[in-house]
Formats: structure tokens, C-alpha cells, sequence
């Protein structure tokens, strides 16, 4: 019964938080600040579970592990939201009007459909920018969140700034939708990667699965062995994967990179200048008379 409660919950939680979105009072879903709320909560939610179910006694938060993750979802809340929306939605949204470019069609969706339009929208851009951050110098950027040696709740969260800025792009402003869909379509894509990204032992439904990135498709990801971080690039919808070529089936209880080697907070900001910093490194050893 318990092995069975846990396996359903990603899906139930998805379940939920449409519910949610779909009858609470306008005045609440057209708040920006449910949205943070609803964020905050799933992510409590699952943290909670890895106390209860966790899936491998390495992963078990410690305070150090915790505080960095929880900065992070922070910076994310925070810095990062204002930068997507100051440097990415409010230039596409004024690009929009400008260009006259409407779709009234959205308005008239079902809000299923609207939801699931968000979904996509938002997964499909994440996919070929994830996969892009794995195949070209932008893994640079990329490569921090790889150095995390355990997955847990809000590990999702933890990376380079630049990173975090380039994975939330999207072209949803583009989109005439309800606010409630969007902030719904968020909200689910929230549930399913924070369970992919947790210490909790369980596995959804095949049909679950099949669609969304569960534990064992992420933490494959996250193997130590670059070429095999190479596949299930799908932060949320694993389906992307199965279309374009790049699922792998398996799991990995052992993640990082570079020997595991765990990287600090200021260690992941600087990362993406590593190649830099070698190359003056390398310069001025070249440079420097040898004694004698």
C-alpha cells in the first residue's frame, strides 16, 4: 500500500494542481503571487517526502546541501525571474502588439488544452536548449549543475546564472492565454521536475512515464560519465526524448562530473570562465622567465 501511495503521487499532485488552478476564485489565480506560493509549496511538499521515501541514503540532505539548494531556488524566485522577464517576456510581449500577431483561437481552448499548450511550449524550447547547453560551448554554463553529487527536491534549481536565465526562455508571451493556464501550465511542469529531480523512492505508472521525466530518467542524466549525460534531455516531458532520438532507458545512483567534485556556490558563478582563465594561466606561465 505504501510502495503503491508513493508511486501515484507525481501523478496525483499534477492531478491536484490542475484542480487548483481551475476552480479557486479568479481573484486568486490571477495573482502573481499564487503562482510563488503554489511553487514554494509543491517544493515543500516533495522535500518532505525525501524525509519519509527517500530512494538512496547518499542523497540525504545535509544542512550545507539544504542551504545551498535553498539559495538557489531563491536566486531563482527572485533575480532570475525579473532578468526572464525584464530581458525575455517583455521585449517578445512588446514585439507581439508591434507586429499585430494575435491568437484569439488560445482564448477559446478548452482549459486543458490551454494547460497543455503552456506545457509544451515551454518544454519544447527547454529541450533544444538543454540539448544545445550538452552539444555546443554553452555546457559551459550548464556544466555546474552537472557537479552536483546528489539529486534531491530542489536541486533543479542549483547552476550558473547564465544557465538558469537561458533554460526559462520561451515564446509563451507570444500566446494569448488565461492567466490561471499559464500559471497552471507553470505549476505542473513544477511538480513533475521537482520529482525528477527528488530523493524519493517512486516510480509512476508506465503511462506516467511514458509522457514525463520521472527520478530514473533524470538521474541517468546526471551520470558521471559525460557521454552518457547525453540523452533524456526533457526536463519535464520525457516524450520529447522519444520523438527526437534521445531517450535512454536506465537509472544512476551515482552523479557529478570532473571525479564528483562538489562545486561552490562561487565556483558554479565562475564556471562558465574557466576556459578563459586558463587560457591567462596558461599565457603567463609562457611568459615567465625561468630562473637561473
Amino acid at each position: 500500500m505504501r510502495k503503491t501511495l508513493f508511486n501515484l503521487l507525481p501523478p496525483l499532485t499534477v492531478v491536484a494542481v490542475i484542480l487548483f488552478w481551475a476552480f479557486a476564485p479568479a481573484t486568486i489565480t490571477s495573482n502573481g503571487w499564487t503562482l510563488v506560493i503554489v511553487a514554494a509549496l509543491i517544493t515543500a511538499f516533495v522535500q518532505a517526502l525525501e524525509g519519509f521515501n527517500e530512494r538512496h541514503s547518499d542523497w540525504r540532505l545535509n544542512r550545507k546541501e539544504f542551504a545551498t539548494d535553498l539559495f538557489y531556488v531563491v536566486l531563482s524566485a527572485t533575480v532570475i525571474a525579473w532578468a526572464s522577464s525584464k530581458f525575455a517576456e517583455e521585449p517578445l510581449t512588446a514585439a507581439k502588439h508591434a507586429l499585430g500577431i494575435t491568437t484569439a483561437w488560445a482564448m477559446h481552448m478548452p482549459f486543458l488544452a490551454q494547460v497543455a499548450l503552456v506545457v509544451f511550449l515551454v518544454e519544447f524550447g527547454q529541450y533544444w536548449m538543454h540539448r544545445a547547453m550538452h552539444n555546443s560551448p554553452l555546457w559551459w554554463t550548464h556544466a555546474p549543475h552537472h557537479h552536483i553529487t546528489q539529486l534531491n527536491a530542489m536541486k533543479g534549481a542549483v547552476g550558473n546564472p547564465l544557465e538558469l536565465f537561458l533554460i526559462t526562455l520561451s515564446v509563451v508571451a507570444l500566446f494569448d492565454l488565461p492567466v490561471a493556464a499559464e500559471f497552471c501550465g507553470l505549476s505542473v511542469l513544477t511538480v513533475i521536475s521537482t520529482f525528477a529531480h527528488a530523493n524519493v523512492r517512486s516510480d509512476p505508472p508506465r503511462w506516467y512515464a511514458f509522457f514525463f521525466t520521472t527520478i530514473r530518467h533524470h538521474s541517468l542524466h546526471h551520470s558521471v560519465v559525460y557521454d552518457d549525460t547525453r540523452c533524456n534531455y526533457g526536463n519535464s516531458l520525457i516524450l520529447l526524448d522519444r520523438i527526437f532520438g534521445t531517450f535512454r532507458d536506465g537509472e544512476s545512483a551515482i552523479v557529478g562530473q570532473d571525479d564528483r567534485r562538489r562545486l561552490s556556490i562561487w565556483d558554479q558563478f565562475l564556471f562558465p570562465a574557466r576556459p578563459l582563465m586558463e587560457k591567462v594561466k596558461a599565457r603567463q606561465g609562457r611568459s615567465t622567465p625561468v630562473a637561473g
